[in-house]
């Protein structure tokens, strides 16, 4: 008889073709554009030495091992559960490894400067995400760095993001995740939305980013018409979150 868990093994295998529609080799013009975004979203939580060591769990396809790789940084890892999307990561760099991040961080206590996890602690189960954010402290020297980015269940949106992959598991708040990561040790946590990018990115993005303004504020002002508060003020369908491992 088939485990609960046996879905994972199966859909996993072909992840990034089945479930992403991604192309089967690693796309660097696509790369450097989707990294522009980054750079944006990213900014202030990056390490200064170029010698940082850095992990991206759950790192699919490379894209951001890429994105520290044109940045200078030198010392990277990527580690993933998908052999499909490990295949492809590593035409970016070689340290990348086919495996259960939860597993790897558990044998991988105070290595890193900075962990990187987007579109990936919603995947766990309410136990495992508990597990991750343990592992994650764990890994971190003193003063490390976590970078999470999952859907935001605070956004109109953010159930449709949320139920929009079969194999997302639980949803979170900026307020839900920032209480968790508190609860696992961290400090200094910071949410931040991932909305359009005001320059460097596009023409149609500059313009976006007006529009975004606009209806950004309309949405926090039905927040506080209908309960009094804006909430978290982040309503992006996905946002990013920052936290720190203390001294």
């Amino acid at each position: 008889m088939a485990t609960p868990r046996d879905y994972r093994t199966r859909v996993y295998e072909n992840y990034g073709t089945s479930f992403q529609d991604e192309k089967t080799y690693f796309d660097i013009a696509d790369s450097r554009q989707w990294g522009k975004a980054y750079a944006h979203y990213f900014r202030h939580w990056l390490p200064t030495a170029s010698d940082a060591q850095i992990v991206d769990l759950g790192c699919g396809r490379g894209k951001l091992l890429h994105f520290f790789l044109e940045r200078g940084y030198t010392n990277l890892k990527g580690v993933d559960i998908s052999p499909e999307q490990v295949l492809v990561a590593k035409e970016v760099t070689t340290d990348v490894v086919q495996g259960d991040v939860l597993d790897f961080l558990e044998g991988a206590r105070g290595q890193f400067d900075l962990i990187t996890a987007l579109d990936l602690v919603e995947h766990f189960s309410k136990s495992e995400v508990l597990r991750f954010l343990d592992g994650c402290l764990g890994a971190l020297k003193p003063g490390g760095r976590l970078i999470l980015q999952t859907p935001n269940a605070e956004s109109p949106w953010g159930t449709a993001y949320r139920y929009g992959d079969f194999t997302h598991e639980v949803g979170f708040t900026p307020d839900s995740l920032r209480r968790l990561l508190a609860l696992a040790g961290f400090s200094a946590i910071a949410p931040r939305e991932a909305g359009p990018i005001p320059c460097g990115y596009s023409v149609s993005s500059n313009v976006r980013y007006l529009l975004w303004q606009v209806i950004r504020m309309s949405l926090l002002a039905w927040n506080i018409v209908e309960t009094g508060n804006k909430g978290s003020g982040v309503v992006t369908r996905v946002f990013l979150c920052a936290a720190t491992k203390p001294m």
